[in-house]
């Protein structure tokens, strides 16, 4: 069974980040619109989203405002509690 690219690379350190980003509409400047980025990252870097929003102020004609980052790790270590007592139902 093969692996999936996105879980790989969850298992290099990447984690689900997602950005809003505020950009100046280009026919009417004092206007702003919203657009949501969501990709696998790694924190605190984010070498995708810095690719992504290099990209986007050389190719894109939409001056950005603002961008607003989020963060979430998908894989975690599982949480383990220990049980100080056992109880045995009838």
């Amino acid at each position: 069974m093969a692996v999936s690219q996105e879980f790989r690379r969850q298992l290099e350190g990447y984690s689900l980040t997602t950005a809003e980003v505020l950009y100046h509409l280009p026919d009417h400047p004092h206007l702003l619109q919203v657009f949501v980025w969501q990709q696998h990252d790694i924190f605190p870097l984010f070498p995708e989203l810095k690719r992504f929003l290099a990209f986007w102020q050389e190719t894109l004609d939409g001056p950005l405002h603002s961008v607003r980052v989020m963060h979430s790790r998908l894989i975690k270590p599982a949480e383990l509690k220990t049980i100080s007592g056992e109880f045995n139902l009838h």
